[in-house]
């Protein structure tokens, strides 16, 4: 295998392609890049067992073959280097990487151990622009869990009927929820989708406005853009019923300035992160007093104005949650809505809609 093709083009397929690959795995080709020298292209694959992302860049093939890199040693390099052309040969069991005046010497692993990407039936699909989609996916995505142990809740539950796509996602201690009203995107569908799965798709090439197509199978997703192409296991169990979770009524309500609000929380997570994050809001007339407090260090207090409907209260969060919340919101003001201390809170946009919001769950006062 010879090919030479510039920096630019190898980083960017190999950002795609390394973002499945593992280096958790205990099995080398695992952790490994497949290079693959055909036609006028280099071909790129990452995968974790899992989840395969492939990607292609255009190269002057002088000898095709196929070859397994280590990918985070493959990746620092290539980032490293400064822009122009790079040549990439495999010589017996080691692949020279040479670019400028630098050479490296990459041992490798045969192209045969690497896995082939796996087949998806295409059963259902969800069709969109990409920037809707990546939107969509953001507004939600931040709500997942990291506990493996409930791998269900690691990814985003999609669920389509033919005309509200709903996107929900919640590590328990908050819940995020996204429905779009769009009639005829695609055949009906429940399905988790592993966050990480959406972090690659919303790397893939595509434009903003250009539509991007989501195939599922009962174990699978897989898309295809031609120049990128990814293909992920779905998660299996069940997904706790998040309607119940949500607040049938509320009883206190705030209206604040969203851009306010986050930055007076982003100041009093200085000491909260001493506490767990806890940050304490009090409700006190036209305006929400905010304060954190460390052992160590000492406490804070902030206050921005509300519009307020029996909000005498107060109610602590963790604060982290507060800021992922705001920041999914696009829109200048939210309202939260609460019963008690010990109830959970929903954040809303101001101007109205049941379509979008978040539920944060409070934390003991301290």
């Amino acid at each position: 295998m010879k090919a030479t093709l510039t920096r630019k083009d190898l980083a960017n397929a190999l950002s795609i392609a390394a973002s499945a690959s593992s280096q958790r795995s205990s099995h080398p080709v695992l952790q490994s890049i497949k290079l693959e020298a055909a036609g006028a292209t280099l071909n790129l694959t990452g995968c974790d067992g899992e989840m395969w992302a492939y990607a292609t860049a255009a190269a002057n093939i002088e000898t095709p073959g196929a070859v397994c890199v280590q990918q985070r040693l493959l990746s620092e390099i290539v980032n490293a280097l400064s822009d122009g052309m790079v040549d990439l040969e495999l010589e017996g069991t080691v692949v020279y990487l040479r670019a400028n005046q630098s050479e490296w010497k990459l041992l490798a692993l045969p192209a045969e151990e690497f896995p082939p990407i796996a087949e998806v039936a295409q059963e259902s699909q969800l069709t969109m622009p990409m920037g809707d989609f990546r939107a969509a996916v953001d507004s939600v995505a931040f709500a997942v869990s990291d506990d493996m142990s409930r791998a269900y809740l690691t990814g985003v539950l999609f669920s389509y009927d033919g005309q509200v796509l709903t996107m929900v996602a919640t590590d328990t201690h908050r819940l995020a929820v996204n429905r779009m009203h769009r009639e005829g995107i695609g055949s009906p569908l429940t399905a988790i989708v592993p966050e990480k799965a959406l972090r690659t798709i919303k790397q893939l090439p595509v434009a903003e406005d250009e539509g991007i197509t989501v195939c599922f199978d009962s174990t699978r997703l897989m898309v295809d853009v031609g120049s990128a192409k990814m293909v992920a296991q779905l998660l299996t169990g069940t997904y706790p019923n998040w309607e119940r979770v949500v607040p049938q009524e509320f009883t206190r309500m705030w209206t604040i300035d969203r851009t306010e609000l986050y930055e007076n929380v982003k100041r009093a997570m200085i000491l909260a992160r001493d506490n767990a994050n806890r940050v304490r809001f009090s409700g006190q007339g036209d305006r929400v007093v905010i304060s954190a407090r460390s052992e160590d260090r000492g406490e804070a207090k902030e206050e921005v104005a509300i519009i307020s409907k029996n909000g005498e209260v107060e109610i602590a969060f963790n604060g982290r949650y507060v800021m992922d919340a705001l920041q999914s919101l696009p829109t200048d003001g939210i309202v939260a809505e609460m019963t008690e201390p010990s109830r959970p809170a929903v954040f809303r946009p101001s101007d109205g809609g049941e379509d979008r919001f978040c539920v944060v769950m409070p934390m003991a006062l301290g």
